[in-house]
């Protein structure tokens, strides 16, 4: 091999070293988006619902704010009418995510809560077959009668506790819904967006969504104490900019199903975390029904011709 060639083949592998592998943002991303249950919880004692999610998105778009404004100005001046149209509804879905999600917390426990909200990989099937057109095969059809399955046995399993938490259940479910759409709309913006290009705009629009919502309904968005805006500034940085964004940042590598797939880790983790701080341990009924879940979702996403997940 020649001097030249090994110069470059050194200056190529230099620059992927640089580079994080895809599935590893993906681990990167599921462990800090697996704290956000417990640190809402926490911030829930004195903060309301629908502030936590405004507060989340705000701290979260005014940390990102000067390095956006300094990197991506030029490519947000060639984004087309459609593409910021695009961008305000990815805001407007991810609005809708984090309120109904969050208030869910309030109403049933942090496993149902999160586990429900995880079958936003179903969603992503449903969509991408009937809006754009993608096959949806009997492998997927089946995972999605076995993950509907286990919600039913959830719901079911909640009915006990009352309407309250059955409500939280649904919530967990429209929230899943809206963070489908999320990912779709991200998919094709991302092609043409860096992370940071898009990601800021969609945090902030959410953001400004939220806070508009807060102080149409009277929410009290300040007089909180120390203690409860530290729990918010930590759900800001960790699972939202560490989290959401890792996920956002391997949506350019990888389809939005296998995204999808990989987030299905976080009611483990979430759960444990739930046992270990609140000394929330799930049902029985709670633990059948998600394992039920996961293991549909894993059947509706994986591919049947490799064995992989698509």
């Amino acid at each position: 091999m020649s001097g030249s060639q090994s110069g470059t083949d050194a200056l190529k592998a230099g620059r992927n070293a640089g580079k994080l592998p895809p599935a590893l943002g993906l681990v990167l991303g599921v462990l800090a988006v697996s704290t956000a249950s417990t640190f809402i919880r926490l911030a829930q004692d004195d903060v309301p619902s629908l502030a936590v999610a405004a507060w989340r998105l705000t701290f979260a778009s005014l940390l990102l704010a000067p390095f956006a404004f300094a990197m991506c100005r030029r490519e947000w001046r060639l984004l087309d009418g459609r593409a910021w149209a695009l961008l305000a509804l990815s805001g407007a879905v991810l609005a809708v995510h984090f309120h109904t999600w969050i208030v869910s917390l309030a109403m049933t426990s942090v496993a149902a809560s999160v586990v429900l909200v995880s079958t936003n990989p179903l969603f992503v099937a449903i969509i991408s077959h009937t809006v754009l057109g993608e096959t949806l095969t009997r492998r997927m059809t089946a995972g999605l009668l076995v993950a509907v399955t286990g919600s039913a046995i959830i719901g079911f399993g909640d009915l006990d506790a009352g309407t309250h938490m059955l409500l939280g259940d649904l919530l967990a479910l429209i929230g899943a819904v809206a963070v489908a759409i999320y990912l779709l709309i991200g998919r094709r913006l991302r092609a043409r967006l860096s992370l940071l290009g898009y990601i800021f705009p969609v945090y902030g629009i959410a953001a400004l969504v939220l806070m508009v919502l807060a102080v149409v309904s009277g929410v009290q968005l300040s007089g909180y104490p120390v203690q409860a805006w530290l729990w918010l500034a930590l759900v800001a940085l960790i699972p939202q900019i560490v989290g959401h964004s890792s996920f956002n940042w391997a949506l350019r590598h990888l389809p939005a199903t296998y995204v999808s797939l990989a987030v299905l880790a976080e009611p483990i983790g979430s759960t444990l975390l739930a046992w270990a701080f609140l000394k929330e341990s799930p049902t029985l009924v709670t633990t059948l029904g998600g394992v039920l879940i996961l293991i549909g979702i894993g059947l509706a996403v994986r591919n049947p011709n490799t064995g992989e997940s698509s």
